[in-house]
């Protein structure tokens, strides 16, 4: 068995990167990998042919894998965290009393 090392970039201010993945994509690939195994579990253990059970996890893990791996490059660390905030922004904010404009003059109480 070969020494094989591989290298986790992590500087001062810097995200953490390993493979090329970025930040938060890391756990979402370590997720998918779990949920992979916990479904070829219960698909095997249901009585599904055990070639059925390879295929349908190599090719759901593969394209996974893509998936998480373009949403990576195109978003980088923190840009899909940003664009789902971006959808929480309302349009319009409606105000249906004054209460929120009265200000208080010189410190006196109303």
């Amino acid at each position: 068995m070969g020494n094989s090392v591989y290298q986790i970039n992590k500087g001062i201010n810097k995200s953490i990167e390993f493979k090329g993945l970025k930040a938060q994509y890391i756990w979402y690939l370590g997720g998918c990998i779990l949920t992979l195994l916990i479904v070829f579990a219960a698909l095997y253990i249901i009585g599904v042919n055990t070639f059925v059970c390879l295929g349908l996890i190599l090719i759901a893990g593969t394209a996974s894998v893509i998936k998480i791996y373009s949403l990576s490059n195109r978003y980088g660390e923190h840009g899909m965290m940003k664009k789902l905030a971006r959808h929480n922004v309302p349009h319009s904010i409606k105000s249906y009393s004054r209460k929120t404009f009265k200000s208080r003059r010189h410190g006196k109480t109303s």
